[in-house]
């Protein structure tokens, strides 16, 4: 994977850290953690989508997600919950959050965390080609054999533009699911080591996985 050359003195590191949260897992705070050390940011912004593009399912409700993810992360040192897809109205597209930062911190390097499956479906998200223009991508990487983000290759994407850069965010092995985590909850099951206890509890208080 090619890496960013790094920044230049004085440039303040941004990470942003997008997802629908629906429910915020221990591999999201993981993930949190290592970039805010291996990526040496300043700042880490994680962002609850509003209406996702993307997402074949429905998700649970903004508010709820956004109060998970300020449980998930809200104790991690550099890290603010930023709501701001929450709020904007029609589909959430990164893009849009992209330019509005670039608007706000015009000095800032903005890395954008990825899991490598989004890193290779790059090509089908919306100004895909301005967003490499506006961010260093870093990928989530997995060690051992059977991990597919040991596939990714950024020189596979179809149309990749010059100066496209990417860094590495290396993980611990981890099988947890999103989809899993509400399927076990509508079951209730105890979801202790699966998501940070504060969101297991709200999950059980608000009922926000129901059998169907």
């Amino acid at each position: 994977m090619a890496l960013s050359p790094g920044r230049s003195a004085g440039t303040a590191r941004i990470g942003i850290f997008g997802g629908a949260f629906d429910p915020p897992h221990n591999a999201h705070v993981a993930l949190a953690r290592q970039a805010l050390a291996q990526l040496a940011l300043d700042e880490l912004r994680v962002m609850p989508t509003g209406q996702a593009w993307h997402k074949a399912h429905g998700l649970s409700p903004a508010q709820d997600r956004l109060a998970m993810a300020r449980l998930a992360f809200g104790e991690l040192p550099r890290t603010q919950i930023d709501d701001r897809e929450i709020r904007r109205a029609g589909p959430t597209y990164t893009l849009d959050t992209l330019r509005e930062l670039r608007a706000e911190q015009p000095q800032a390097q903005l890395l954008l965390l990825l899991g490598a499956d989004q890193a290779r479906a790059l090509p089908t998200w919306h100004g895909w080609q301005e967003i490499l223009a506006l961010a260093i991508v870093c990928v989530a990487r997995r060690p051992g054999p059977a991990s597919e983000s040991l596939d990714f290759d950024p020189s596979a994407l179809t149309g990749l533009p010059a100066g496209a850069r990417f860094e590495s965010i290396d993980l611990p092995p981890t099988d947890l699911s999103a989809t899993d985590i509400r399927a076990r909850a509508a079951r209730g099951e105890d979801l202790g080591g699966l998501v940070p206890p504060a969101v297991a509890r709200y999950i059980d208080l608000h009922h926000l996985y129901p059998n169907p």
